[in-house]
């Protein structure tokens, strides 16, 4: 019994990012915000508390900056990065490289890899974000990575360039952010920097399958979801908008009307066919969307709409609630998932920003600022402050946690942090 459970739930995570069973074996952690893209490690045990003195298993000083996550698959840890120029602002664009970087379990070089980049790029990109932004995806067999304008590219898992194939040469003051998704045989990335299009490419050649236009002011990663009906949907949210697609063709199903002012940078999440999106700047707001419909969608799948959201960290779905922090103002929400009634709106006193996506560990909620300080709550319905800890070493922490065992991967600017029980 217990052998056709795992296998049921090797299963269900392949769905998540176009893999079989036999090779999601190997996948801990393969992609932005984990197996199913909603930042959950709910089997996952990692210490209450740490620092640089406590329950620090290694750090390890990255090569270059960026504000990419780290991905695990099988016995690697891979990321991105960039070096030769300065990351807030840069005259000489030609001395610009981007990188593939792999290492050990363990925090140690196995590879070190250089994507070349298509010039001219700007030379400053806000807030010192930098040209390394969007996380890599794994199916097991390759890994592909979106580096903007300079496009999609394909390496083998000894680092071996495969292909590059253009998205488009659009460029923007906040740069490039959405991470590549895997769909059966198809990479599908929102290039909407670069193009204002969702680009489908064929996992095995790069040869672009399919594109919809229309991806205004967007930079979150699209999600795959199940709706009611059990078919796949490829969702993803724009200005004023949440989308729904034909993951095989790009046909554009639904839409329905946000009420949130400006562009959008959290990611979806969603649950039991029901999506839920956060977004917008100056406190934003919420809503939820049943999926399965036809046209405009707005007054018949609009569940709930709420104005509280985030402008830039994604929400965390647990037991029937959404939990997330707001980006500027340092408050940390708790809302049903039903209604869109607001349990908890608590803030908290932080130096800095809070930029990385929240992320489900066990039965607790992880909110990582800027600073390097992550505040630790219960995944309950109950504000209660667990733990600070702080990892500061006047280094940026803009890259969503990663988790796998149970270890906790915080990426800086300068480092990747190793968290674990010693």
């Amino acid at each position: 019994m217990k052998r056709v459970c795992l296998a049921a739930i090797l299963f269900i995570l392949s769905i998540g990012v176009g893999l079989s069973p036999a090779q999601d074996q190997a996948l801990v952690w393969p992609r932005f915000r984990g197996p199913d893209g909603q930042g959950a490690a709910s089997s996952a045990k990692i210490p209450t508390s740490w620092s640089e003195k406590e329950n620090l298993l290694w750090k390890k000083s990255l090569p270059g900056p960026g504000t990419s996550s780290p991905i695990v698959v099988g016995k690697h840890i891979y990321l991105t990065y960039f070096a030769g120029v300065d990351p807030a602002r840069s005259d000489d664009l030609e001395k610009l490289s981007r990188h593939l970087l792999c290492l050990s379990l363990d925090g140690e070089t196995v590879w070190d890899k250089v994507a070349p980049s298509i010039l001219p790029e700007q030379t400053r990109i806000r807030e010192g974000h930098g040209y390394v932004s969007a996380t890599p995806v794994c199916d097991g067999e390759r890994l592909y990575v979106f580096f903007g304008r300079s496009g999609v590219f394909a390496f083998d898992m000894a680092g071996k360039q495969l292909w590059q194939q253009s998205v488009g040469t659009g460029l923007n003051g906040w740069g490039s952010a959405a991470s590549p998704i895997l769909h059966k045989d198809l990479v599908i990335v929102n290039a909407s920097v670069e193009s204002e299009s969702l680009v489908a490419l064929d996992k095995d050649t790069g040869k672009e399958r399919w594109r919809a236009k229309g991806m205004r002011e967007s930079w979150n990663t699209p999600i795959l979801v199940k709706t009611p009906e059990g078919k796949t949907e490829l969702v993803v949210a724009i200005f004023g908008k949440v989308l729904g697609f034909n993951p095989d063709t790009g046909k554009q199903l639904w839409s329905c009307a946000t009420d949130i002012p400006w562009y959008m940078v959290p990611s979806i999440v969603h649950n039991e066919g029901v999506v839920y999106c956060i977004g917008g700047r100056n406190g934003g707001g919420a809503l939820a969307v049943k999926t399965g419909g036809t046209g405009d969608v707005t007054k018949t799948h609009r569940l709930w709409a709420i104005k509280k959201g985030s402008n830039v960290c994604s929400p965390v779905f647990h037991k029937g609630h959404l939990y997330w922090a707001n980006d500027i103002l340092g408050i940390f929400y708790c809302v049903q998932a039903d209604s869109g009634k607001v349990v908890y709106e608590e803030r908290v006193d932080r130096p800095d920003q809070f930029y990385a996506s929240s992320v489900l560990v066990g039965d607790r909620l992880l909110h990582v600022g800027r600073d390097g300080a992550t505040f630790v709550l219960p995944a309950a319905p109950e504000f209660k402050i667990l733990a600070k800890n702080d990892l500061s070493d006047r280094s940026m922490f803009n890259a969503s946690p990663a988790v796998f065992g149970n270890r906790l991967l915080l990426r800086s600017d300068r480092h990747l942090f190793c968290v674990g029980e010693k």
